[in-house]
């Protein structure tokens, strides 16, 4: 037969071993237990033999503390709810937690705020350099379309030694075709910063498109990257990831703006081929017609040629660690599906402006038809009246 003996203390307890023996003339013993207070209690499910001390099947039994143990004396007995020793917490457990390993030690740094601009064509960035000298972050990528400049003390590492999160140091990094992306600069001195690269800038807008992101470190992250909702999470970030995570903000930001512009026209072009179906005539003007098309050609120019959407990261080329961030915010930020999108609308607009030019193309041959015919009509007049 088996009894079982419960505890809700159990976690206290650090068993190092346990003996048992029965003997037909004595009481049973426990040997060789540790305990680390003053009094112990076990929990557990031994051979109950006829001459052994028996005890309820819902006990709490506490023992003295006693550094032989030879005779244990129950001090209390209190009834609880049965619990069966293959239900009980493993020794690793109880050792963790009496060594108080309980809590797993976090090491979250403070989060990197990220935030992107959109809010001009073009950057001139060879005058940014210039009046930045001492800030400007030399860079060994081929890439040219932009460039990094570093505020406040912060010591460059390769490694997780130095972290960017919890300090006073800033990055920025300016794109020539008019994105700016901002590292850990506060709120309250953004606008600064976006005054210092308006000065180099031009066709400026006059609705300036942002978007916000968050970096966070943690170097006991067991994998290189982890991704989150609105945050990418990474062992530790250095100018590689700035550049990385900068380049696809920008290019994010800035296909936003493209993809509304792109929306407008189609929008437009909507009200056109409604208004056209309700009249059946079109009252575009050739020079806002020749407007769409510049500006279709601009957009899709810029967007393909500016921002390098299809253009490889030589950094993620060299290193798969931030290939792998170059793919993930690629993918998180949706940038191959927006661009089809957005190729899929400057094809609806091509589509209607060549309908559009080929009806003014009409209307032009039509009017010079009817001008030949009124030409022969006024000869033909001017020989009649020859003869007469």
């Amino acid at each position: 037969m088996w009894r079982t003996f419960d505890s809700t203390t159990l976690r206290a307890l650090r068993l190092s071993s346990f003996l048992f023996s029965s003997s037909l003339s004595s009481s049973s013993s426990l040997t060789a237990i540790c305990c680390s207070s003053s009094f112990t209690t076990l929990t557990a499910t031994i051979p109950s033999h006829s001459h052994s001390h028996s005890f309820p099947s819902t006990s709490r039994v506490s023992f003295a503390d006693s550094r032989y143990f030879a005779a244990p004396v129950p001090r209390c007995v209190s009834s609880l709810p049965t619990l069966d020793w293959n239900n009980a917490v493993s020794c690793s457990e109880v050792d963790a937690e009496s060594r108080g390993e309980g809590t797993v030690h976090q090491d979250m740094k403070p989060s990197i705020p990220v935030r992107a601009f959109f809010f001009s064509t073009s950057v001139d960035l060879k005058s940014l350099v210039e009046q930045n000298k001492p800030n400007f972050v030399p860079s060994s990528s081929r890439m040219t379309n932009y460039i990094v400049l570093k505020f406040g003390d912060i010591c460059d590492s390769k490694g997780s030694d130095t972290f960017l999160s919890g300090s006073s140091g800033y990055y920025m990094v300016v794109f020539q075709y008019g994105s700016i992306v901002l590292f850990n600069v506060p709120e309250h001195e953004v606008d600064g910063y976006l005054n210092m690269v308006k000065k180099h800038a031009s066709g400026l807008f006059t609705e300036m498109r942002k978007d916000e992101y968050e970096v966070r470190e943690k170097p006991s992250l067991s994998t290189w990257m982890e991704g989150g909702l609105d945050y990418i999470m990474l062992q530790y970030l250095n100018i590689d990831g700035i550049r990385i995570i900068g380049s696809v903000l920008g290019q994010s930001i800035a296909l936003d703006y493209y993809g509304r512009q792109v929306d407008g026209m189609v929008a437009e072009f909507t009200d056109i081929n409604r208004e056209m179906e309700a009249t059946g005539k079109v009252k575009m003007q050739r020079k806002k017609l020749f407007q769409l098309v510049g500006k279709a050609n601009s957009n899709l120019a810029d967007v393909i040629l500016k921002l390098g959407l299809f253009e490889s990261s030589d950094i993620a080329w060299k290193d798969a660690k931030y290939a792998q961030i170059w793919e993930y915010l690629k993918d998180e930020f949706e940038l191959t599906q927006r661009f089809t999108s957005l190729d899929f609308k400057l094809k609806f607009v091509e589509h209607n402006i060549r309908f559009l030019q080929e009806i003014h193309q009409n209307r032009k041959s039509d009017f010079h038809e009817l001008l030949i015919i009124t030409l022969i009509g006024v000869e033909i007049l001017l020989s009649l009246f020859k003869i007469v």
